[in-house]
């Protein structure tokens, strides 16, 4: 089964719920958490996972022999991105447009491009215990595509035969966060409720939709704000499976590397609970 903790936003605990649901799947079987949040990848911080291996990362960019080339164009005219233009006679490749799909190459008549591995980022491995193996992408500084990050870290075979797999999405609703949903079997929707939780929410559970992912929402810091995610989930019909309230023990642990599992013992059995309801809405 695989599960993705996703969120519209930053900072609504989204890496709190998917760490503490982690460590409670390991009671029932194998678990293979991912932390697809490649930019600013945290749950480390929270499963301490002893990282022992490590694979590179990118994509491949063209490099034009100029001996070759005719200056024809055609490689320009495939490309959609318009990573690679001809002028005059010389060709100009722009690596931080390029997606590496290869168009231009296989077009070029005088087989002048060859490619070349952009290093993009870095996938890590290893495990956090006896039951939970943990992999994290980490995007280079500067590097602006995360989503061929996230692609490699879901198809590195490290922990491939874990029973249960969480992801822990980036935030947002953008393309990492679609390739994060990517085939999976359910999405774990963390808000607040306040206006920008609302508004974010939204977001991410059309990606979730329209990816044909069935869906249902944990209201982190419940008791702020107002009632107007609980309307619009009762609205659309979107299950709220978890409330965490508003509680400075809360806000200190996790600022002090504790999961809610160590925060109150009442946790575990909210989350054991969360564990058993996913795996009846996953319908497997």
């Amino acid at each position: 089964m695989r599960i993705v903790v996703a969120s519209g936003k930053g900072g609504t605990g989204k890496t709190t719920i998917a760490t503490s649901l982690a460590l409670v799947a390991a009671e029932h079987g194998s678990v293979h958490f991912l932390d697809c949040d490649v930019e600013a990848p945290n749950a480390g911080l929270f499963l301490h996972p002893q990282l022992t291996d490590t694979k590179d990362v990118g994509i491949l960019i063209p490099q034009v022999n100029e001996n070759r080339c005719t200056y024809c164009g055609e490689c320009a005219k495939a490309c959609q991105f318009h990573a690679i233009v001809t002028v005059g006679k010389k060709v100009l490749v722009f690596p931080e447009l390029c997606h590496g799909c290869g168009s231009c190459a296989l077009v070029c008549p005088e087989k002048a491009i060859t490619e070349q591995l952009d290093v993009l980022g870095v996938l890590q491995g290893g495990r956090a215990s006896s039951q939970i193996g943990f992999t994290q992408g980490v995007l280079n500084v500067g590097e602006p595509m995360a989503v061929p990050i996230i692609r490699e870290l879901k198809q590195w075979e490290l922990f491939s035969s874990a029973s249960i797999e969480i992801r822990d999405a980036p935030p947002g609703a953008s393309c990492p966060v679609v390739e994060t949903l990517r085939g999976a079997d359910y999405a774990l929707l963390v808000t607040e409720p306040t206006p920008f939780g609302l508004h974010d929410l939204k977001q991410v559970v059309e990606v979730a939709r329209e990816l044909g992912i069935p869906s249902g929402v944990i209201i982190n810091r419940d008791g702020i704000g107002n009632t107007d995610v609980e309307l619009y989930c009762k609205e659309i019909g979107l299950p709220i499976l978890m409330r965490i309230p508003m509680q400075r023990e809360i806000a200190e642990g996790i600022a002090s590397g504790k999961t809610l599992l160590d925060v109150s013992l009442d946790y575990h059995l909210s989350f054991k609970q969360l564990y058993e309801i996913l795996l009846r809405e996953g319908n497997l």
